[in-house]
């Protein structure tokens, strides 16, 4: 099975989408098979890597009904130098699931249930987009995840909602999925010419001690760009800050997982 990673956070716009896209591209250019699930109705991470919503035919939504299988579903985007990477894409019909799924039995194991074949052990890693929201999607995103990566924007507010997110995954880890745990709180949109955002990184760290990664994304325009290009920041611009700080990002969790590949080429 592939270490299945929830990128999540209620709060929306600290880097959620911009987080699963280059973290999956990264890992993709460092030789491992990823897959992203697009999980949230708006899409972000499906048009963020070129792909036309209004085109596609079968989408996330088809896997969580389990009207279709994931090789049906997955859309696979060409990289540089050979590589790719594969998405398992959104469209709109998501933003209903919630309530289609309300009486079915499992609701809150869909997802879980679907990735749970043969299929998935194709890929080394999944990364789940979730959507802002502490739905019924985001509870299946936990339910079928080994881990849980937050970013949390380096600003005012950065604090607001993660007691709640912390009790959500408490409540998850008690009732539906004893195994998760954190992969780390990822600091984004860091300023260092701006005191709250020197102010927020210490409060995180003091917060949440050893479970902050390492690597901090800072605020980049090309960051903010390259979605609307539909690119990835390393097919947009690979020698900018934000790409050199998402490649850092994937050997660090490269480096949490033990790849020994990884501890080699960084000594």
């Amino acid at each position: 099975m592939p270490k299945i990673i929830a990128t999540i956070n209620q709060k929306g716009g600290v880097g959620k989408t911009t987080t699963v896209i280059n973290l999956a591209t990264g890992l993709s250019l460092l030789g491992k098979k990823v897959l992203i699930i697009d999980l949230d109705p708006q899409g972000n991470s499906t048009s963020g890597l070129g792909l036309n919503k209004n085109e596609i035919q079968l989408s996330t939504y088809d896997l969580l009904i389990g009207s279709h299988r994931l090789n049906s579903i997955i859309r696979k985007i060409d990289l540089e130098d050979n590589k790719s990477v594969y998405i398992s894409p959104s469209t709109e019909q998501l933003s209903g699931a919630d309530i289609e799924l309300y009486d079915e039995d499992r609701r809150e194991f869909r997802l879980k249930d679907q990735l749970n074949n043969e299929e998935i052990n194709n890929f080394d890693y999944a990364l789940i987009d979730c959507p802002p929201s502490l739905s019924l999607l985001s509870i299946n995103a936990l339910s079928a995840s080994d881990s849980l990566l937050v970013p949390i924007q380096c600003e005012f507010f950065a604090m607001e909602g993660l007691a709640q997110l912390n009790k959500t995954i408490n409540l998850v880890k008690e009732r539906i999925n004893h195994n998760i745990i954190i992969e780390g709180f990822l600091l984004t949109m860091f300023d260092s010419r701006n005191n709250i955002c020197k102010t927020v990184v210490n409060e995180v760290k003091n917060y949440f001690g050893d479970n902050v990664l390492r690597t901090i994304i800072p605020k980049n325009v090309k960051l903010a760009e390259c979605p609307s290009f539909g690119k990835c920041i390393f097919e947009y611009d690979k020698y900018c800050l934000g790409a050199k700080s998402y490649m850092e990002l994937a050997k660090e969790i490269l480096l949490k997982n033990g790849d020994r590949y990884i501890e080699k080429i960084i000594r």
